[in-house]
């Protein structure tokens, strides 16, 4: 017990740390650059303490469940021998956190008002809520398939470098005819999906995985399916782009 809380405490501090430079930047310019007093002092002082406890439960239920459990996953589908699971799991895995990402709903909500306004689609609540629907469950799609690719490289060894190079120079081909209203979209769409669930439980299967593969490297094999995460959704949108733009 005793040493779960000085665990705690070390996260604590460790949070502390991070945030003490944006408190700092936030001050300076408050205080010296506009030369205004905080507003609501007091609330600004009580939601610092909430971020502060928030950010340091976070991270500290991470290393205690979310890493472990993605690792030992990881290492035992492989050890299972089962590529279908394996498979099946990751596109699970990259799907189903990517569908509810509450960054992915806002963003697609957003796109969704403004095609609306913009004379795109229809300016009614059912035509937004279907654009909006479409454009997550694409972005979650194609996660789900990243994440899948990702597995796939570690299990054969393909070199992530031309993986990424050949996916970027479609992206740029794809940029020019895609329509200009939806590229925007398409770009934030590979940041949103980097979330905050998503991003420790896929690294943790890729270190998992590549650990439990003889031949394969943690270091060299294991991280990369985070800029598949981030690549594919680019090249999805897109092209969902081009398709309700015909």
């Amino acid at each position: 017990m005793q040493r779960g809380f000085l665990a705690i405490f070390r996260s604590l501090l460790g949070s502390l740390r991070d945030l003490t430079p944006i408190l700092l930047v936030i001050g300076f310019f408050q205080l010296f650059v506009l030369q205004q007093p905080f507003p609501d002092l007091l609330g600004l002082v009580i939601g610092v303490v909430f971020v502060l406890l928030g950010l340091t439960f976070f991270i500290f239920g991470l290393e205690m469940g979310l890493f472990p459990i993605g690792e030992s996953m990881g290492y035992a589908l492989a050890r299972k021998g089962s590529v279908f699971w394996l498979i099946v799991f990751s596109f699970a895995l990259g799907f189903g956190t990517t569908v509810a990402e509450p960054a992915l709903i806002a963003v697609s909500a957003e796109a969704a008002e403004v095609a609306a306004d913009g004379g795109m689609i229809e300016n009614s609540e059912e035509a937004r809520e279907d654009y909006a629907s479409g454009l997550r469950y694409t972005v979650a799609l194609s996660v789900g398939i990243s994440i899948v690719l990702g597995v796939i490289r570690i299990i054969a060894g393909w070199s992530i470098q031309w993986m990424i190079i050949g996916g970027y120079v479609l992206v740029v081909i794809m940029t020019v005819f895609a329509p200009k209203e939806i590229i925007g979209i398409a770009y934030d769409s590979g940041g949103v999906t980097t979330s905050t669930i998503t991003v420790p439980l896929v690294t943790a299967l890729g270190v998992g995985l590549a650990s439990s593969i003889r031949g394969r490297n943690p270091m060299l094999d294991g991280f990369g399916l985070i800029a598949f995460a981030s690549l594919l959704p680019m090249i999805f949108v897109m092209g969902y782009g081009m398709v309700i733009g015909t």
